[in-house]
């Protein structure tokens, strides 16, 4: 907090005002206590629609898609991907608008059964770089969007119809979702998502695909959210959490997995034979096991040993009785 500093002579003057009675203590409190004041300026073209505590949940939410892209880009394109969220920040939409480039990359989205729409914006270096690595190239940047052929214009709304996907994952804690790519736009003056004053949510992601680097920012307007707000809080993050641990969902779990079949064998014993021996086995040759007659048997699940078991029938079927429980050094785990 910065604070005014008086020079040696303002000070002797200050002094001098109170000794000789020009000014009395109490004036100078009023004075120095109206000079304190200060005036909050607020701006009702952009007003804040969300709370900090709101921001951070959707920084969360946008966090994890930025991680699912991450590795769906990195097994897409073979090559170093990293997506980091910079910045969440609620503006004006046209103030949105006014700090991206005049030529970039715009994609709308429909997001049913949400209203309204949002918007991906994507540096045309990033873009490029995606669209060379896709093809076989190295992964080249390339701005030239002024420009785009039609095989380009296809090619690229498949590729950002896909990254979208990853947005449906990371918004499933919220709501399930279902986003369509409607437009495809390189000139921000022939769009128009919402009213300019409309107040939108702007994620902006650090994107670095090989050696190329750029942003991406995701623009969602305040009525697409809306019917969303009371589940950004931190209360409803910590609500669901506890739910999570529900008896009743527990049982309900443990009812599934107590129908869940797995593979049991119970192993008669083991032995090591050449191959020669092998090749000329034949009818009524005896097999010497490892396994003694008074050892209990092991009984395996799906290639692990469990149980202790000995061998005997049941209904004129052979079958085996478990004895003990196999404890090993992960038992507990």
């Amino acid at each position: 907090m910065s604070e005014d500093v008086l020079s040696q002579n303002e000070i002797d003057a200050l002094l001098s005002a109170l000794s000789t009675g020009e000014m009395s203590a109490e004036e100078l409190q009023k004075e120095q206590n109206e000079s304190n004041k200060k005036v909050r300026v607020y701006d009702f073209k952009r007003a804040l629609r969300f709370s900090k505590d709101q921001i951070r949940g959707i920084t969360r939410i946008h966090e994890n898609f930025a991680r699912i892209l991450t590795t769906y880009l990195s097994s897409q394109l073979r090559t170093y991907v990293s997506n980091t969220v910079a910045s969440v920040e609620q503006v004006p939409y046209e103030e949105f608008i006014r700090s991206i480039p005049k030529q970039t990359l715009l994609n709308v989205y429909s997001i049913p059964p949400l209203e309204g729409r949002i918007l991906l914006e994507v540096n045309p270096n990033i873009a490029y770089a995606t669209f060379d690595r896709l093809l076989g190239g190295v992964g080249s940047s390339l701005n030239k969007v002024d420009n785009l052929t039609e095989i380009e214009t296809k090619l690229m709304t498949k590729v950002f119809s896909r990254i979208i996907e990853s947005l449906r994952e990371a918004w499933e804690s919220l709501v399930d979702i279902d986003p369509v790519l409607e437009e495809f736009e390189v000139n921000k003056q022939f769009l128009q998502l919402v009213s300019p004053n409309e107040t939108v949510v702007v994620i902006s992601l650090n994107t670095t695909i090989g050696e190329t680097s750029g942003v991406m920012n995701i623009c969602i307007p305040h009525m697409v959210l809306e019917p969303l707000i009371s589940k950004l809080s931190v209360h409803y993050w910590m609500q669901n959490q506890s739910n999570s641990s529900n008896p009743e969902d527990y049982e309900k779990m443990s009812k599934h997995l107590m129908g869940t079949k797995v593979e049991v064998r119970a192993i008669l014993g083991e032995s090591t034979i050449s191959i020669e021996d092998l090749l000329h086995l034949e009818e009524n040759d005896v097999i010497q096991l490892n396994q003694r007659i008074d050892q209990p048997m092991t009984l395996n699940v799906h290639d692990q040993e469990k149980f202790h078991v000995q061998l005997g029938r049941k209904n004129k079927k052979l079958a085996v009785q478990v004895i003990d429980e196999i404890r090993g050094e992960d038992h507990n785990e």
